[in-house]
């Protein structure tokens, strides 16, 4: 962003939580994950065990519940950013974004870490 800035350029950037979509979709996701282990070298699967992976795909189904189908609050601030006179730096469209990613992102590496 700052970069660009030299070239007169303004860039937003837009860091939004969790969305409904095909990227985030957990079928999508654990035939993937479960394509990419069969392919791994079996020193690498005895490293992390099955049960890892079982435990991943677990989690993303639980988060799954989470995510929110309004895609209009992403596509908002992109509107915003390409067509207001005085765009912000930054967007964080979603709940999870503003309340959880956003005040970490201010928390010191450590600490950010542990949570």
């Amino acid at each position: 962003r700052l970069e660009m800035r030299n070239f007169g350029v303004k860039v937003s950037v837009i860091e939004p939580g969790y969305f409904k979509t095909m990227i985030t979709n957990v079928e999508n996701l654990e035939k993937n994950f479960y394509a990419s282990w069969e392919k791994l070298p079996e020193e690498i699967k005895a490293s992390y065990g099955e049960n890892y992976l079982k435990q991943f795909v677990a989690m993303l189904k639980v988060l799954q519940k989470g995510y929110n189908s309004n895609l209009s609050l992403v596509t908002n601030c992109m509107e915003h950013a390409l067509t207001s006179l005085h765009p912000r730096a930054r967007y964080s469209p979603g709940w999870d974004a503003k309340l959880l990613y956003l005040p970490l992102s201010y928390l010191p590496s450590a600490l950010t870490d542990a949570l």
